[in-house]
């Protein structure tokens, strides 16, 4: 049997989109993607055995739509957020209890110690933190995390060959309790498209995403409304007179607000206590 590292660079190399990708795997489970590899050129096998190769050395791996060990949580009507993600650093981050964290890269002062403080209680409630590793409120909420003693789930907006470890993170990068995840072929760049893609396995992945500052357009505000669209618990930081607009039209929307940390704990809490989302991906 072929590993899951050449299939799946198989499935991104000839079915490339992410909705023949599913279709496949529906249609035929990863015995289909092993017909796919079986049907390659042998220079183009060549290319995926040696990335493949290369990528097991880097520790990374893949999970599969409809296989056990993809996340249930990121299946909805039995769809998938994503049919094949990459992943390096400790799998059991998949599955435990999380909160997604997003907001503005150009995040004020105030916003950027919201987010700390943001992180910090998430850790002491046990919870994951899950956020997508950009400059901001990203890299505020996975930092506390990780000071805090706490884990945290990296979401890239790009391919697996440009993760690297950020200066700021040098001193706190621990793989043991850090899951880094792209969604997207291995040497796929950064692009705007794949970054606000990439935000729904921010908070489809955890139980809840918490809001810190969010324009009245782009990224942030689309992930807000896309976690209420799918049922999810949002929690937005209500800064009083300085709530930024995002955040007021998300509370609008049914965001809950929360203001004190008493009140952020509680709403912790109470993603913490939440039944988990059952759905089995499992489809042969």
């Amino acid at each position: 049997m072929t590993d899951r590292l050449e299939l799946a660079l198989t499935a991104f190399e000839v079915l490339r989109t992410p909705s023949r990708i599913t279709g496949a795997l529906r249609a035929g489970g990863t015995s289909a993607l092993e017909a796919e590899y079986t049907g390659l050129a042998a220079n183009a096998r060549v290319d995926v055995d040696q990335k493949a190769h290369a990528m097991r050395e880097h520790r990374i791996d893949a999970v599969f739509f409809g296989m056990p060990d993809y996340p249930s949580s990121l299946v909805s009507d039995r769809h998938p957020v994503a049919p094949i993600i990459f992943y390096r650093g400790n799998k059991e981050l998949f599955y435990r209890d999380g909160i997604g964290m997003c907001g503005s890269r150009h995040v004020s002062d105030r916003g950027v110690e919201a987010a700390s403080r943001c992180g910090r209680y998430a850790t002491e409630m046990g919870l994951t933190v899950v956020s997508g590793y950009a400059a901001g409120v990203d890299t505020a909420t996975h930092l506390a995390a990780l000071r805090e003693g706490g884990s945290t789930v990296v979401v890239l907006a790009e391919g697996m060959d440009f993760f690297r470890v950020k200066r700021a993170f040098a001193a706190d990068f621990d793989w043991d309790r850090i899951l880094v995840v792209s969604q997207f072929p291995p040497s796929q760049p950064w692009r705007a498209h794949a970054a606000m893609a990439r935000n729904a396995i921010i908070f489809g992945l955890p139980k809840a995403l918490l809001v810190v500052e969010a324009g009245e357009r782009g990224g942030t505000l689309a992930a807000g409304k896309g976690a209420l669209k799918l049922g999810r618990s949002v929690i937005a930081v209500d800064f009083g007179d300085e709530t930024p607009p995002g955040n007021r039209i998300l509370i609008e929307k049914g965001a809950r607000a929360v203001r004190t940390p008493p009140q952020l704990r509680a709403a912790f809490y109470e993603v913490r206590s939440a039944d988990p989302v059952v759905e089995s991906p499992t489809l042969f």
